[in-house]
């Protein structure tokens, strides 16, 4: 069972131009990202892009580069895209965003994991269990108006029910010793054929109002199996603008990096 990684990058980027070329102490971000993919244990790492400078960037590095149209509206655009040019098609996909540096690659592997153990597994993505003293925090900082952090909640057989900006479930003052409270990652997985029917599907009403791309999954009958993951201890962020930089190279400071070969740079 064929797996591949596709990392999506343009250099574009509204609020950061450029950004999957910036520098992480001294490292290239989409090298970093890269060698993070390299150490999930897929079949093929592949960066997709419609930039000749990532594209030499990338090929400087020895990655593997597939031109994307320029007309791609998001990072999932640009993976089919990429692949569209493969004669043979990997049955898995995982989309990795160029900006995902603090990526564990065991979360990568896990998702990798579950995809080749159940066939059914269509669309899979990664969740963290909160703890009730993080999932306040997050509803503090959304009531403060900070919009980051997406929430999930799945069904018994860890099929999402729904994903939401707003804090969910609802919790009662109650005794329950462990409640399910859950911070989706936005990592995905795919099979190719549920890749090539999810882009031909109409984004539904709750993908508009939320701005969450995987509600036009469940909005269309498409499980989403969600897999639950642990970070180990390392935390969780990405590169959204310039003074995001600062704080990923104090996590590193901190926490050490998180493949051997960034750690001999």
């Amino acid at each position: 069972m064929r797996s591949i990684i596709v990392i999506p990058a343009r250099y574009g980027s509204s609020r950061f131009v450029g950004k999957p070329l910036a520098l992480i102490n001294n490292r290239g971000m989409l090298e970093r990202t890269w060698l993070i993919a390299q150490n999930a244990g897929a079949d093929e790492v592949l960066i997709a892009t419609d930039d000749d400078r990532i594209e030499a960037a990338a090929k400087s590095f020895g990655a593997k580069v597939s031109r994307s149209s320029a007309d791609c509206e998001n990072g999932t655009e640009r993976v089919f895209d990429a692949l569209s040019q493969y004669a043979n098609k990997p049955e898995i996909v995982l989309n990795l965003q160029g900006d995902a540096v603090l990526t564990p690659p065991w979360v990568l592997s896990e998702m990798l994991k579950v995809m080749k153990a159940d066939e059914s597994v269509q669309f899979a993505t990664p969740a963290t269990r909160l703890s009730l003293e993080q999932f306040e925090t997050i509803k503090e900082q959304k009531a403060r108006g900070i919009v980051g952090g997406t929430l999930v909640v799945f069904d018994r057989n860890m099929n999402a029910l729904y994903f939401s900006k707003s804090p969910i479930p609802f919790v009662r003052p109650n005794n329950l010793a462990e409640l399910p409270l859950y911070r989706h990652i936005g990592l995905y997985g795919y099979r190719y054929e549920t890749l090539a029917n999810y882009l031909t599907l109409e984004p539904g009403p709750l993908e508009k109002v939320e701005g969450l791309e995987q509600l036009r999954a469940l909005e269309n009958g498409i499980n989403v199996r969600v897999v639950l993951v642990d970070y180990r201890g390392r935390t969780h962020w990405s590169v959204d603008s310039p003074d995001d930089i600062s704080k990923v190279e104090a996590i590193i400071a901190r926490e050490g990096e998180l493949v051997q070969a960034l750690a001999n740079s």
